[in-house]
């Protein structure tokens, strides 16, 4: 017999400075996810706009702003723009792995790159290896590495030039986080290439949906998610269609560009 399900408890941090919009304060709500049952439950979140860090499901719960809204690509309606079936072709020599959930020292060294050319300074910055171990290897889920390698040679693996944590939830793919290599001599596209396949591997499976977390309308440097239509977003009616030209500002003093 198995246990009842038990309805989790909730927690709130204390306010801090956000670390997206100057001059505002961030909140965040969350709860635990263990146990036989952290699957369903994180299922269930995230049709209500959590996002799972570790073994914590978590979401904004601002006093004065509702700038971070959920966003998710309805997969089975997606089209391709033009653009992106280039990009596809383009890296069409790629070889895709999704690996279990184990931390390599490969891994954290493409992220640290990433991290010094895209986000220097940022909060994750200074992780180290074990910080990095607990990103992957903490998930109390169904979540994957996928991997992505130039093609090999003599049946050895090719050199690693991206990677994504995600999880597999029941109505779709969770990208926790992704990151490239973002070297100037690089690939162009990787970034993009990753949600394409993402997309991709949801449609491919059945499942409806591919997660992208939270959009700020105004945030040049979230603008990327809205290129992957259709898609949905999270108000206080449920999820709907993302209409660009017909969404309202969030309730926000101002915006900037997200870090």
């Amino acid at each position: 017999m198995t246990a009842p399900f038990r309805f989790p408890r909730f927690f709130v941090t204390t306010p801090s400075p956000c670390p997206y919009l100057p001059g505002q304060q961030e909140r965040k709500v969350f709860t635990e996810l263990s146990g036989q049952h952290a699957g369903e439950l994180n299922d269930a979140l995230s049709r209500i706009g959590f996002r799972r860090s570790q073994s914590v499901a978590y979401r904004p719960s601002c006093p004065s702003c509702n700038a971070c809204q959920s966003v998710r690509v309805v997969a089975d309606h997606f089209e391709t723009s033009a653009t992106q079936r280039k990009l596809l072709r383009r890296h069409a020599d790629l070889e895709v792995s999704a690996c279990r959930p184990m931390a390599t020292q490969e891994q954290f060294d493409l992220l640290t790159q990433y991290l010094a050319n895209r986000h220097p300074g940022g909060g994750m910055a200074a992780m180290d290896e074990n910080d990095y171990a607990d990103m992957v290897e903490h998930s109390p889920v169904r979540s994957y590495v996928v991997e992505y390698r130039e093609p090999s040679v003599g049946g050895r693996p090719g050199k690693l030039v991206g990677a994504c944590i995600s999880d597999q939830q029941a109505d779709g793919l969770s990208m926790i986080y992704s990151f490239f290599d973002a070297s100037p001599d690089a690939r162009q596209g990787l970034g993009t290439y990753i949600i394409l396949d993402h997309i991709l591997r949801a449609r491919a499976t059945k499942l409806p949906y591919v997660y992208l977390g939270y959009w700020v309308k105004g945030s040049a440097r979230m603008e990327y998610k809205t290129r992957y239509q259709p898609m949905e977003v999270l108000d206080r009616n449920g999820w709907g269609p993302l209409k660009i030209d017909s969404v309202a500002a969030p309730s926000c003093a101002r915006l900037t560009e997200m870090v």
